[in-house]
């Protein structure tokens, strides 16, 4: 009952995929600190400090905590106050023979924030992962619906047709620049590496008898042991909170970029053009049974807030550390970091399970152009008399009272548009009505919508995921399934 008694998180109990919340799990954490305290001794002993071959091996062999070990640190971090002690003494209890060697010249940020920097490495390559393949299905939808006229909204008001794949390349665009700076960040994070208490490396060259060389050679064995190929090159105590900023600033963006999207959605529900998916057995609300409610979408939109907004707390925690280091960063980025990324993970699974099962509806689309596209045809049909002899002048007056006529029907009658009924009805236009329905084809109102889908498509979306990386990540993925 214990899960059912105490307070969880909905990010990872109720939403988050199975691989990002185990990334920021204890068991990963600790096994992770586990993992750098071996690399540590491996270095160092490698650098001829006297560490036994029999303590590498039973730190190889306890790199896992089980249960009575998470226990047993429990109690050590209750007595010491001291989290990072508090499993050093449990790793030397099932490590007997490195138990005098375990964090040797290192500080607590050694684990710590190595272990940070390797979190946050991997679970940008998750999201760039989880991105691409959203950025895939959305741009099958683009491509299915490439050449769809639809009303296009500025101000959400009616405006000129565009369609609903060019549309989706707005999205679509923004998640390719997403995509871009996620990558960025990915990249250019770095490794704290092993710099001491203030980042002088003092107790390292204590070590080493003053020998600078072996310091350096420290330093480096560590960092390629641990995975990457550069350090950052100084450091306080800690690695700069300003990387933070630097990794928070993307997800924040896409953020907005998913926030936009799923608004666009929920208004194109409103007005019944297009919905996301909807199960038969689904109940949209608890007393109005008939209700199909954009819920996929108002959880994005929800979520994309909070994500949103927790970048504020790393400009905020690097704007105040005092001089090498102050603590006053640790409770706060130890709830930040994990949730922004918990975050954006479920973003992109909302988003890949709404772009697999978007519905569009032509007819709902094509009925409400036919309410507008009369208003905006009026333009082609006074150039069609003016060619057919006609007066500019005297066409366009002609429609304008006609077009008031119609609006009348609309605005205070609540009828359709016979703006082209009355256009027929008119002898003034008997010149040119062979031509009406031509004239008010949607298609030739959408410009090169469908021709800036294809070139968009093949020059910028399948050129982003021609990556390898991402090209494995499309191959092993599936269809996204929500829990909840």
């Amino acid at each position: 009952m214990e899960n059912f008694d105490t307070y969880q998180t909905p990010l990872s109990s109720r939403y988050a995929s199975k691989e990002m919340a185990h990334l920021f799990s204890a068991a990963n954490r600790f096994h992770t600190w586990r993992k750098l305290w071996l690399n540590l001794a491996i270095a160092e002993k490698e650098l001829g400090l006297a560490i036994s071959d029999q303590a590498i091996e039973q730190m190889k062999a306890n790199l896992h905590l089980d249960a009575s070990q998470f226990e047993i640190a429990a109690v050590e971090e209750k007595k010491r106050r001291h989290d990072v002690m508090a499993h050093v003494h449990t790793f030397g209890q099932v490590a007997p023979a490195a138990a005098g060697i375990i964090h040797l010249g290192a500080t607590s940020c050694y684990v710590t924030d190595n272990a940070d920097l390797i979190f946050i490495r991997e679970a940008l390559s998750l999201l760039l992962q989880k991105l691409a393949v959203v950025i895939d299905r959305f741009a099958n939808f683009a491509n299915q619906y490439r050449d769809l006229p639809t009303l296009g909204f500025t101000h959400f008001q009616p405006a000129q047709l565009t369609t609903v794949g060019k549309r989706a390349t707005l999205w679509l665009q923004e998640l390719l620049w997403d995509l871009r700076n996620i990558k960025r960040a990915r990249d250019d994070v770095g490794f704290r590496g092993v710099k001491g208490t203030t980042g002088t490396q003092a107790s390292f060259l204590t070590l080493f008898d003053g020998d600078h060389d072996k310091v350096e050679e420290l330093d480096r064995k560590v960092t390629a042991l641990s995975g990457f190929t550069y350090a950052y090159p100084v450091t306080s105590q800690t690695y700069s909170r300003k990387i933070d900023i630097d990794v928070l600033a993307p997800l924040a963006s896409f953020g907005a970029t998913a926030h936009k999207l799923a608004t666009d959605l929920r208004l194109l529900a409103n007005l019944k053009e297009v919905e996301e998916p909807f199960e038969s057995t689904q109940i949209g609300s608890s007393a109005m049974a008939y209700k199909r409610n954009p819920m996929r979408s108002e959880r994005i939109c929800s979520l994309a807030r909070h994500l949103m907004v927790l970048q504020q707390n790393a400009l905020q925690t690097a704007s105040v550390q005092w001089f090498e280091r102050t603590l006053d960063d640790s409770a706060n980025r130890r709830i930040t970091l994990p949730e922004a990324f918990l975050t954006a993970d479920i973003v992109l699974t909302t988003l890949q399970n709404v772009s697999e099962g978007l519905v569009v509806y032509p007819r709902v689309i094509a009925r409400r152009i036919a309410q507008e596209l009369p208003f905006m045809a009026t333009e082609n049909i006074i150039m069609a008399i003016v060619k057919a002899g006609g007066d500019r002048q005297e066409a366009h007056e002609k429609i304008r009272v006609l077009s008031h006529e119609a609006a009348h029907q609309v605005k205070q009658l609540g009828l359709d548009n016979d703006l082209i009924e009355r256009v027929k009805k008119d002898a003034y236009f008997d010149p040119i009505k062979d031509q009406l329905d031509a004239l008010l084809d949607p298609k030739t109102f959408i410009g090169r919508a469908p021709e800036q889908v294809d070139k968009f498509l093949v020059e910028w979306v399948r050129l982003a995921l021609a990556d390898e990386e991402l090209q494995t990540a499309l191959g092993r993925a599936g269809k996204a399934e929500l829990n909840v």
